[in-house]
């Protein structure tokens, strides 16, 4: 489902829309994954209203063009390439990448890169292993994962509260391994079915984080 609004917000006299997005999905590109790309779109078409996800392979963008490519048949779906990066401090997202940031995967170069690219870095479920916590205090992130599908509503509610403290936009990923767990969060995005549009409302604030209802 995509609401069509009118707001001057992020561009003045245009048309935007309400999208809805799942920004953390792992396909069999990941070890410990078995959703194939093309379940993930069969997936995207079958909902009524989920039609953006993120491909977020653990240190791996291999899934992220071979999803694009089946998705192209789709003109409402939309994937935007990324990778979940594991960084000594705690696991980040990068959000509209098709490669994979030069080593050494410290948080900073990771920040770093994502900025040198118009891409938005992202910290993944900061208070559940492998997350950075409060650590995240200490880098130029665009924006925090403060729902996350497999995070318990204590992890969620600090990271929420993580994002506030910080100035930045909260997103939402289902973390999904197996198709089970897909689309079981999602957030909403005032932007136009494009990645640039996307990637450019998380930066500005246009995001919410929801759980999926129905």
């Amino acid at each position: 489902m995509v609401t069509v609004k009118e707001t001057s917000n992020i561009n003045r006299d245009k048309t935007v829309l309400s999208i809805y997005g799942d920004f953390h999905i792992h396909t069999i590109y990941s070890a410990d994954s078995i959703i194939q790309p093309k379940t993930l779109v069969d997936m995207l078409a079958a909902h009524k209203f989920i039609k953006v996800a993120a491909v977020t392979d653990h240190d791996s963008v291999r899934g992220c063009n071979a999803t694009i490519e089946l998705a192209s048949a789709y003109p409402d779906i939309l994937i935007i390439p990324g990778v979940e990066i594991s960084t000594p401090q705690g696991d980040m997202l990068v959000l509209g990448t098709d490669e994979l940031p030069p080593k050494p995967w410290m948080p900073e170069d990771v920040v770093d890169y994502a900025k040198s690219i118009g891409a938005v870095s992202i910290v993944a479920h900061p208070f559940r292993e492998y997350g950075m916590g409060d650590l995240a205090r200490n880098y130029k992130v665009d924006a925090i994962e403060v729902l996350n599908g497999g995070s318990s509503v204590s992890a969620n509610s600090q990271a929420k509260e993580l994002a506030k403290s910080m100035g930045l936009s909260g997103t939402a990923g289902s973390d999904a391994h197996q198709v089970s767990e897909l689309f079981s969060v999602n957030a909403k995005i005032d932007a136009n079915l494009n990645v640039e549009s996307v990637l450019k409302a998380i930066k500005k604030g246009f995001v919410s984080a929801h759980l999926t209802k129905g």
